[in-house]
């Protein structure tokens, strides 16, 4: 039976809800200092922090932010379903905002542990005060990459305590707190192979060091980019980390489903394989999802640009002279001799498939059916599952009977972290250290190695062909945001119209809806559908977004301040 054990850390489950509760009420007890009676009769502060398994518990909280199922791709310019403030410019303050909020109670509950498990020299406790060194980590990774530096709070504060008006902390900062937290916490996790059965999914080192590559590699790229004196340090930690993950020889990429292996990886037959670093795990009647009903309602379309930038099969962009590329011309020409990862995220119209509503019997898909959103033309296949009983059940939410892991953190990014990191530090990489990253990405899908004599014949940039690699193997998983971010480059994509399919002087142009009269005025020059255009990105101060106005009113109104993000 897959994955029992979930029910002990997922938020629905019945022994959990009681935990919650029972957690709710010890951590409202430590706070009342005037309260010093300890019950004999029921659990207390007093009388929890004993043993590994009241730690155990307690951490057990903290994995119910990770992140569900979404749509953060549209936040870029890879994937579009309706306009999008982020992505388009629109973004105004919020008053309040989930991401902070949430964030800051994790990193409250992770203060909680680590100050009741300080100086433990039991080894149990030690590990679950290291998990909570990795969730502190990861909350403030959350707040850094959208805020960059903010309030850093490191210890459980009480009613009237100075550090509830803690002034921003510099980007540095924030993100040397995060190093640091992930580096002591690697010292006191299990390797993956230490995991028992019962606790497969818990953090381990190679999460925290996987952690650390991305958010050094985000931060020295976001210096290098700017002329930032901190730049090759964080480049140097990112190339370590990764390397480190690497040569712990305890992960590998999924190869079990042969030459479809990358789309069976992010469905059920990809769970708990070698490449998952760190999955928001679901469990069938414990905790579901419904992202195949969401995205095929509410649209999670590829864009022109993610299509663009898959290559040929020899390795070649679509635009460079000697492409085998076959052109827009027909319905399925543009799909021919590609990467294999592109018909592995889309569908090519007209292929029969099982997905949600048509269980059983295979349906023709097309743009507009059974998908319900065609504003770009192109059809997501990446997480539709083949599941007969999910695909009939309906998108209940939490309810839902889709149990296929999101992978939040998996080997593959490692790899590209890797890469690039290697590549910005030094400014050119060797075919050795591509053989151990990028191509063996390449290998999976049985794609041409990229070489140092390959970019230099076909007269191609090394630094934008691993662009390219880590945005096709991250597609649609959230990445697009954070990299257009961090390489500066956001002033240039975000701005461009959003488009889709060829129409004019295609087979699109006698398929309904697109002959339609009225798609006559929604194509450029070049006869390509405009999904959205007037987009618009204020370098200004749009690469940061603007702290919920209730928390810079709060400071102010207590006497303090809360400096907001330049711009806004």
């Amino acid at each position: 039976m897959k994955r029992r054990y979930l029910n002990r850390y997922k938020i629905i489950s019945k022994e959990t809800l009681v935990v919650s509760l029972l957690l709710m009420s010890i951590l409202w007890s430590s706070c009342q200092k005037d309260l010093n009676l300890v019950s004999q009769d029921s659990i207390t502060d007093a009388t929890f922090w004993k043993t590994g398994a009241d730690f155990k518990l307690a951490a057990n909280n903290l994995y119910n932010g990770l992140d569900r199922f979404g749509e953060e791709d549209t936040e870029s310019d890879i994937a579009f379903n309706v306009p999008n403030s982020v992505s388009n410019g629109q973004l105004v303050p919020p008053e309040t905002s989930d991401t902070w909020n949430s964030c800051y109670g994790y990193i409250r509950s992770a203060n909680n542990i680590l100050e009741k498990g300080a100086g433990s020299e039991d080894v149990e406790i030690k590990r679950y005060v290291a998990e909570a060194k990795f969730f502190r980590a990861w909350y403030y990774w959350k707040l850094l990459r959208i805020y960059g530096g903010v309030p850093l709070i490191t210890r459980v504060l009480k009613t009237n305590d100075p550090e509830l008006f803690a002034p921003r902390s510099g980007r540095t900062e924030t993100a040397d707190l995060i190093l640091k937290d992930l580096d002591e916490a690697k010292n006191d996790l299990p390797v993956q192979s230490d995991i028992s059965s019962s606790d497969i999914g818990r953090i381990t080192k190679g999460a925290a060091l996987a952690l650390a590559s991305r958010v050094a590699l985000f931060e020295g790229t976001w210096q290098k980019s700017r002329g930032g004196a901190n730049a090759v340090k964080y480049l140097d930690a990112a190339v370590t980390a990764s390397l480190a993950v690497i040569n712990s020889n305890a992960y590998s990429l999924y190869t079990g489903s042969g030459a479809q292996s990358y789309r069976y990886l992010f469905l059920e037959a990809g769970d708990d394989s070698k490449e998952s670093i760190l999955d928001r795990r679901y469990g069938r009647n414990i905790l579901g999802h419904d992202a195949p009903y969401m995205y095929d309602q509410d649209g999670y379309n590829p864009t022109r640009k993610l299509v663009d930038l898959y290559l040929d099969k020899n390795g070649l962009p679509i635009t460079t002279p000697g492409t085998v590329f076959h052109g827009y011309g027909t319905f399925t020409s543009e799909f021919q001799e590609r990467d294999p990862r592109m018909t592995q995220t889309m569908i090519i119209p007209g292929t029969l498939t099982n997905r949600v509503f048509f269980p059983v019997t295979k349906v023709a898909n097309w743009p507009d059916v059974p998908q319900r959103n065609y504003n770009t033309g192109y059809i997501l296949y990446k997480y539709m599952s083949e599941d007969p009983v999910a695909n009939n059940s309906g998108r209940e939410g939490d309810n839902s009977l889709f149990d296929y892991d999101r992978h939040l953190i998996r080997y593959a990014e490692v790899l590209l972290n890797y890469a690039e990191a290697v590549y910005e530090k030094n400014g050119s990489i060797s075919d050795a250290d591509l053989n151990i990253s990028v191509n063996k990405l390449r290998d999976r899908v049985g794609m041409p190695h990229l070489t140092t004599a390959f970019v230099t014949a076909n007269n191609l940039s090394m630094q934008m062909e691993i662009r390219r690699e880590r945005t096709v193997e991250l597609a649609l998983e959230g990445f697009r945001y954070d990299d257009l971010r961090r390489w500066k480059t956001a002033e240039t994509e975000l701005p461009q119209d959003i488009k889709g399919i060829k129409i004019t002087g295609t087979d699109w142009a006698g398929r309904a809806p697109y002959n339609d009269p009225g798609y006559a005025g929604k194509v450029d020059a070049n006869g390509f559908l405009i999904a959205e255009k007037g987009r618009r990105f204020d370098p200004a101060k749009d690469y940061l977004q603007p702290l919920p106005t209730r928390e810079v009113a709060f400071y102010q109104a207590n006497g303090h301040t809360l400096e907001q993000n330049p711009g806004w």
